[in-house]
């Protein structure tokens, strides 16, 4: 040790009171640029993980902050913009502790793997299952394995059955001609504006019930009156969809302390119980006293409803296949998968129309032209009703609503649940257990998929001679795709055209000025303010 060594350490012994104070005050004197620091440091390594990850993630909240401002304006854009920036597949990081956690794609390549290629690895789930299993239970629409097979198997027999395809007729007959256009002419004539996605929600629920059920809970009528069991059925579903932006863990709580939407939740399903089991119970005592051969009750047996049908089988005991619980949960999944979707679509479709006219004065010009060949044949009618090969024959009509489902897809993003570690063809990892979204919504927004158009209500990008071509499944992605592939795509669209064909033939569709029309965000693409709309009669139109 030197001399100075030696100084230095003894001056440093005889100042050690006044350093230890000066050390202990440290802290204070940084705590400030120690945080602002580190709050520094946090910020940009959040915001430059934008760059490989496409959203700034936080500590702790995760990509949280990025969702929620996207949910202050579309939601449905927001995905969009990320998934164009990110080449069509995005990792979603959500807070801590929360099942907020996904991978999202509008990659054609990766939804044909996943719902048709490696469909067994990507079923719906525990996670969606159980969410919606209060209102859904282990009907079709929530359902994996054997109890999905075992319902799709039954139900696929009789969606092409000749006894269901004149059900379907007849009641959509009734329902349009004695309801849908009455209750259109008192509105045109009193001059009023009407919410259509209201009415035409009414439209379907009648009559996906009449299906499901065999029953007509009448909400299509004049005055429009309320039904208790479809606002029951409405306000399940609205709260069922709020479980899936709120943690697990939150809304379970509340559903064992019966607060908030978990209150909403539980009152209306009390009311659609009370309506299915009432049927339910109605039905297995007439199909019992038209077996035991009573003629008041033989009527029964000849019904060609989804509620007849499951109810009807047996095993090989002669036992019923299905429990009166199951009935209800197969009834209320139908009615979801058909009340919605074909009712949205349409609001959309005469949206869309009134920002073109040149597409509305082409389908009317199609609609005349079958109503012409039918007058030249010698056919006279008192009343015009479109028939089935009529309503097929409809090619530009079918492309024009091809196309507006393209834009707004009934069902704008969907679920699944990867089983063992996968690798998409884009490349993008999958462990075990991540959710997958696939975004139907941004595919139709997507250049990739449909060219530098594709933004434009143009019907014409479905047509080759005059004829409709249609398109992948894994492009476009309206009525599902591979084994789950929609069963009723081809009653929506004939539903969807004859209504659309009666409605315009008749009238011509104003939207209010300056009503407000975006997307809300639901399991379904619903117009979060309805379609305000004004009728005037087409003989008194400008065509």
């Amino acid at each position: 040790m030197t001399w100075n060594e030696v100084n230095f350490s003894s001056s440093t012994c005889n100042n050690l009171p006044m350093l230890g104070r000066r050390l202990y005050q440290l802290p204070e004197l940084h705590t400030v640029e120690v945080l602002v620091a580190v709050s520094i440091f946090v910020v940009i390594h959040s915001l430059r993980q934008r760059r490989s990850l496409g959203l700034p993630s936080w500590p702790v909240v995760g990509m949280l902050p990025s969702l929620l401002l996207g949910v202050r304006g579309d939601m449905y854009e927001w995905i969009t913009g990320v998934l164009k920036s990110r080449g069509g597949t995005f990792t979603f990081r959500g807070p801590l502790f929360t099942n907020l956690h996904c991978v999202v794609t509008a990659d054609p390549r990766n939804l044909e793997h996943l719902l048709k290629t490696k469909f067994g690895n990507f079923p719906k789930g525990p996670y969606f299952r159980d969410t919606v299993r209060d209102l859904l239970g282990d009907g079709i629409f929530g359902a994996d394995d054997e109890v999905w097979r075992a319902q799709r198997k039954a139900a696929s027999l009789e969606f092409h059955s000749a006894e269901f395809r004149a059900l379907t007729a007849s009641s959509l007959v009734e329902l349009v001609h004695r309801r849908l256009l009455p209750v259109l002419a008192e509105t045109e004539a009193a001059g009023a504006a009407v919410d259509l996605q209201d009415v035409l929600l009414r439209l379907t629920f009648d009559n996906v019930c009449m299906i499901a059920f065999g029953v007509d809970p009448g909400c299509l009528q004049k005055g429009l009156p309320e039904i208790p069991f479809a606002r029951a059925f409405e306000d399940a579903t609205e709260a069922t969809i709020v479980r899936f932006v709120t943690p697990t863990a939150v809304w379970r709580g509340m559903r064992a302390l019966g607060v908030g939407h978990e209150r909403v939740l539980r009152r209306s399903l009390a009311g659609v119980d009370e309506f299915a089991y009432d049927v339910i119970r109605k039905r297995r005592e007439e199909l019992a006293a038209a077996a035991a051969g009573r003629e008041d009750a033989a009527a029964g047996l000849r019904r060609a409803d989804l509620l007849t049908i499951f109810t009807k089988m047996r095993d090989a005991d002669g036992e019923a296949v299905y429990s009166d619980r199951f009935l209800r949960d197969i009834c209320v999944n139908f009615i979801l998968a058909g009340r919605d979707t074909s009712s949205v679509a349409l609001a959309w479709f005469f949206w869309l129309l009134s920002k073109n006219p040149g597409v509305e004065a082409k389908i009317l010009e199609e609609v005349e032209g079958i109503v012409a060949a039918r007058a030249s044949c010698g056919e006279v009618e008192e009343e015009l009703v479109f028939q089935p090969e009529e309503v097929k024959r409809m090619e530009y009509l079918h492309a024009a609503l091809s196309e507006a489902l393209r834009l707004y897809p009934s069902v704008p993003v969907d679920h699944k649940e990867v089983v063992e570690d996968e690798v998409f063809p884009d490349g993008t990892v999958l462990k075990k257990g991540t959710k997958v979204i696939y975004a139907m919504y941004s595919m139709g927004r997507m250049e990739s998929i449909w060219g530098e158009d594709c933004r434009e209500y143009r019907p014409e990008r479905w047509l080759r001679d005059g004829r409709f071509l249609g398109e992948s499944a894994y492009k476009f992605t309206a009525f599902n795709g591979g084994p789950r592939l929609c069963l009723g795509k081809d009653f929506a669209y004939y539903q969807m055209k004859f209504v659309a064909a009666s409605l315009l033939r008749r009238y011509r569709v104003n939207v209010v000025e300056g009503h407000p029309v975006t997307p809300k965000m639901a399991l379904t693409l619903f117009m979060k303010h309805g379609l305000k709309v004004t009728l005037d009669k087409r003989d008194k139109a400008k065509l």
